[in-house]
Formats: structure tokens, C-alpha cells, sequence
């Protein structure tokens, strides 16, 4: 028997795909205040289809597929509006975004191209890799809150600096582990 698809986690991720181009619009609209509370909702999502997957035994492959892609498309969208959109008062930093959304592609195409050549084989993220993950949705929410209060103050460059650093971290870590985990050639 197959497993099934939409499950309550499965549609919470989906929604959470959903919002991207609402959080988008409303950012280019300079409804920052309206684009973070979509972007913390939408963050929930992330947290609700977590629990609601492991401890409602919910679990599924295409969930583990979705969800760091609904993440990826959450952040590397609210990234790329916050830095080059001539709206933002506050923007982000350039190389913070090409960072992000290079390793993002890099890691897509990575396990598309060893699904394609070994199989489908889903890759649970790593401790490093949700402390990334969370850090990214905060320095986004972070942007986002800045830019709703038209206030933009030099510390936050600290911020960015440490969320470049652990973005860093977790790519080396999960290249690794993806190069310890591949199949050997006999």
C-alpha cells in the first residue's frame, strides 16, 4: 500500500508553499508590517508540520521532499525581495543572498541528481542544518520587522555575518554527509 499524500502535514507545507508569492506581493507593496505576519504564519506552518508529521505519524517521503523546499522557496523569496527590491529601506546584504539562494540551488540540484542516478533517497537534515534553517527564518523575519519600522541599524550586520557563518557550516556538513553516505562502486 502506498503512503499517503495529503496529509494535515503535507497541506500545512504546501500552504506554507502558497504564501511565498503573497508574502512577495505585499513586500514590493511596502506592507512590510502584512508581509511578516505571512512570513511568521507561514513559519508556524514550518513548526506545526514538523510535529504534526512526527508525533501524528504522518511521516511521509514526499513530506521529507516538500518541506525543505517549501523552506528554500519561504526564505531565498523574502532574501531576494529584502535585497534588491528599491522599496526596502533596510536592505540585505547582497553577498548574504547570493550565498543563500547559491547553496540552496546547489543543494536541489545535488539531490535531484542523485535521486536521477541512485534512487530516490531523502536526506534528514542534520543539527546544523535546523539551527541554519532556523537562523535564516529569523534574520528574514528580522529584515522584514526592520523594513515595517523603516528603522535600519548597523548592528544588524552582525546578525547577517552569523547567519553567513552557520549557512556556511551546514553546506560543508551536509556535503560531507553526502559524501560519506553515497553508494560505493564495487
Amino acid at each position: 500500500m502506498s503512503e499517503p499524500i495529503l496529509t494535515v502535514a503535507n497541506q500545512l507545507t504546501m500552504l506554507r508553499m502558497a504564501m511565498v508569492p503573497l508574502l512577495v506581493l505585499l513586500a514590493l507593496s511596502r506592507e512590510f508590517t502584512w508581509a511578516l505576519v505571512v512570513f511568521v504564519v507561514a513559519g508556524l506552518t514550518d513548526a506545526l508540520d514538523g510535529y504534526i508529521a512526527r508525533h501524528g505519524n504522518q511521516s511521509t517521503t514526499l513530506g521529507a521532499m516538500l518541506d525543505p523546499i517549501a523552506d528554500k522557496m519561504l526564505v531565498g523569496s523574502t532574501y531576494a525581495v529584502m535585497t534588491w527590491s528599491s522599496v526596502v529601506t533596510c536592505p540585505m546584504p547582497i553577498w548574504l543572498t547570493v550565498t543563500l539562494l547559491f547553496r540552496d540551488t546547489m543543494l536541489v540540484v545535488g539531490v535531484l541528481l542523485v535521486s536521477l542516478t541512485s534512487g530516490v533517497r531523502v536526506f534528514p537534515p542534520s543539527r546544523l542544518g535546523k539551527i541554519s534553517t532556523f537562523l535564516n527564518i529569523g534574520t528574514g523575519a528580522v529584515a522584514l520587522a526592520l523594513n515595517a519600522a523603516g528603522h535600519c541599524p548597523g548592528a544588524v550586520q552582525w546578525l547577517y555575518v552569523a547567519t553567513l557563518c552557520v549557512l556556511i557550516a551546514s553546506t560543508v556538513q551536509y556535503l560531507y554527509l553526502a559524501t560519506e553516505r553515497a553508494p560505493r562502486r564495487s
